[in-house]
C-alpha cells in the first residue's frame, strides 16, 4: 500500500511515495518557470504544473520500480491564491495565470474597500497579505481588463483544485484553500455573500467547499495514461501549501511554531483560534484540521531570493550543489557582510513591511566588497527580515526558544547557525526538512482511505537531525544589525512609494 502526494510550490512540483506509515520511500522534483510580465504580474503556466506532475511521478516510478498496482491514493498541496479560469467544457481560459505573489489589482481593490470597511473585512477573512494578492480582487481585474474572458468563466480554481480537476474530471475546493479567496469567513466556514456582492462576482464562481480528507473522485483512464499510473487511484482534495505545510511539520497541536524556508519564506504557529491584527495583518489560512488554523508572517522572496542570487550574480556556480558552494564563499565575509545590507523584498512587499511597494536591494556597497560579502549579505537580509516575523508573533503569542526549520533551506548547515545567530534561538532541523508540505499531503491520503482517523501521529514522523545554537558573540553583532536593517527597509518602503506616486503621475500625463 503506496501514497502519492504533490508539492505544488512556486518553484516546482514535487511528487513523494510513502509507505502505509508514511515513511518515505522516494521523490522526484520537476523545476517550472514563474514570469514577470512587469514587476507586480507574476505568472506561471498550469500546462507547466500539469508537466511536472507527470514527469515528477514517471520518475519516482522509475527510481523505485515500484508498480503503480501499489498506489491506493493521491493528495496535492498547492500554492495559494491562484485563479485558474475555466469555462463550461472545462477549458482553460488563459495560457498564463496569477500566482500568489502577483499585485496588479490594486485599482480594483481600492474600489472595494470604497464600499467594504477594510478591516472588517481583514478581521472577518484574516487575509493578511496585501490585498490584491487575493483571488477575489484578481476575480475583479479579470472582470475589467479581460471582460469578454470574464463572461466565459465558469469556475475558477485553485492550483492543486485545477489538478485535481485534470485527475478526475470534477470540480471541488477545501476549507484551507478557500480562505485565501479574499470572501471567507474564517469563524463562520463559508463565503461572505456582502463581500461577494460588493466585489459584483457570484458565489457559483466558485468550486464547492469540502474538507481536504474528502475524495473528489478517481484517477480517469485519461489522467492514468498521461502520469503513468493506473486508473480509479482515489484523489483526496488536498489543500493550501500553507496549510500542508503546517500539518507537515508541527502537525495540530495548538501553538507550535516553525519556519519555512522555501521559495517563499513564512514564520507560522497552529492555533484554535485565528491570531488577527488589523495593524500588522499577520496572514491566516484555515488549517487542514478544520477546528484550527495557521497565522503566519511571511516575505514572498526568500529562498527565491538566494535562487536570483544564484542566477544573476552567481551565474557561473551550477549543479546540484550550487547553494552549498554559495555558502562556502560566503564564509570568507564576516558577520555583517563587511558592511553590505540586502532586502529580500525582489516579489514586493507583505504585511510585515512598510509598504507593498518595497522592492529588494542591495545597501551599503563599497568598491571593497566582493561577491561573497553579497552572497552573505543575501543570506542575511533573508533571516534578519524573518526575525521581523518573530517578533511580530511573539506579540500575539508565547514562543519558545525552539524553533523548528522546514523547507530546501533548512538543509545549509550554515544557513542554519546563521539563523539560530539572528534570531538567538535553537533552530531545530529533524528528517521531514524540505517534505513538510509533502507529509501534509500523505497524511490527508492516509486519511482519505482510512489508515488514518486524525493526523495525531505526525508528530511521531519527526526525528532530531541536527540544533543549531546561537553563538552568543553572532548574537549580539546581529542584534546591533537588526535595528539598521530595518531602518534600511523603512526608507525603501518609502521610496517605493514615491517612485510608484511618480510612475502613476508620468501614466496620467
Amino acid at each position: 500500500m503506496k501514497l502519492l502526494s504533490y508539492d505544488l510550490g512556486t518553484g516546482g512540483v514535487k511528487a513523494s511515495l510513502y509507505n502505509q506509515n508514511l515513511l518515505t520511500l522516494s521523490k522526484s522534483f520537476i523545476e517550472y518557470p514563474t514570469y514577470f510580465p512587469t514587476a507586480c504580474m507574476h505568472e506561471q503556466k498550469p500546462a507547466n504544473w500539469l508537466k511536472g506532475i507527470s514527469e515528477s511521478t514517471r520518475g519516482l516510478l522509475e527510481q523505485t520500480r515500484i508498480s503503480p498496482e501499489e498506489i491506493c491514493a493521491i493528495a496535492v498541496s498547492g500554492h495559494s491564491l491562484v485563479v485558474v479560469p475555466i469555462d463550461h467544457t472545462g477549458t482553460i481560459l488563459m495560457e498564463q495565470v496569477p500566482i500568489w505573489s502577483d499585485t496588479r489589482a490594486t485599482e480594483e481593490t481600492s474600489d472595494f474597500f470604497e464600499n467594504i470597511n477594510s478591516d472588517t473585512w481583514y478581521l472577518t477573512t484574516g487575509n493578511g497579505f496585501p490585498a490584491p494578492c487575493y483571488s477575489l480582487f484578481k476575480l475583479l481585474w479579470y472582470k475589467k481588463n479581460m471582460p469578454d474572458m470574464f463572461k466565459r468563466i465558469y469556475k475558477v480554481l485553485g492550483s492543486k483544485d485545477y489538478i485535481n480537476f485534470m485527475l478526475t474530471g470534477n470540480i471541488y475546493t477545501d476549507y484551507s484553500y478557500a480562505s485565501g479567496t479574499g470572501a471567507y469567513d474564517l469563524l463562520a466556514h463559508r463565503m461572505r455573500k456582502d463581500f461577494l456582492n460588493a466585489a459584483g462576482i457570484s458565489p457559483d464562481i466558485f468550486p464547492e467547499v469540502i474538507p481536504s480528507h474528502h475524495i473528489v473522485g478517481t484517477l480517469t483512464e485519461e489522467a492514468a495514461a498521461f502520469l503513468g499510473l493506473c486508473p480509479e487511484i482515489p484523489v483526496a482534495c488536498g489543500g493550501v501549501d500553507n496549510s500542508c505545510m503546517a500539518l507537515g511539520a508541527v502537525g495540530t497541536e495548538n501553538g507550535k511554531i516553525y519556519t519555512s524556508l522555501g521559495s517563499s519564506s513564512r514564520v507560522a504557529v497552529n492555533s484554535d483560534k485565528p491570531i488577527l491584527d488589523p495593524v500588522k495583518k499577520p496572514y491566516v489560512f484555515a488549517h487542514i484540521d478544520e477546528k484550527m488554523y495557521t497565522s503566519e508572517f511571511s516575505i514572498f522572496a526568500g529562498g527565491s531570493s538566494l535562487r536570483w542570487i544564484r542566477d544573476t550574480i552567481c551565474m557561473d556556480i551550477t549543479g546540484a550543489d550550487a547553494y552549498n558552494r554559495m555558502s562556502n564563499l560566503a564564509t570568507a565575509s564576516p558577520v555583517g557582510a563587511n558592511g553590505v545590507f540586502f532586502n529580500p523584498s525582489l516579489a514586493g512587499g507583505t504585511s510585515q513591511d512598510k509598504s507593498m511597494n518595497i522592492h529588494g536591494a542591495f545597501v551599503g556597497l563599497t568598491l571593497g566588497n566582493k561577491r561573497e560579502d553579497l552572497i552573505r549579505a543575501a543570506m542575511e537580509g533573508i533571516a534578519l527580515n524573518l526575525k521581523t516575523s518573530i517578533e511580530l508573533l511573539k506579540v500575539h503569542t508565547y514562543i519558545k526558544n525552539d524553533i523548528l526549520f522546514s523547507g530546501g533551506g533548512s538543509m545549509n548547515d550554515f544557513w542554519m547557525q546563521m539563523f539560530a545567530d539572528v534570531f538567538d534561538m535553537n533552530i531545530i532541523k529533524t528528517n521531514i526538512d524540505q517534505d513538510a508540505a509533502s507529509v501534509g499531503a500523505a497524511a490527508i491520503c492516509a486519511r482519505a482511505i482510512g489508515i488514518w482517523s486524525d493526523y495525531s501521529r505526525i508528530p511521531q514522523l519527526h526525528h532530531v537531525e541536527k540544533i543549531f545554537e546561537p553563538n552568543k558573540k553572532n548574537v549580539a553583532r546581529y542584534r546591533s544589525l537588526y535595528p539598521i536593517f530595518s531602518h534600511i527597509c523603512d526608507i525603501l518602503a518609502d521610496l517605493g512609494d514615491y517612485s510608484a506616486e511618480a510612475t502613476n503621475k508620468n501614466l496620467e500625463n
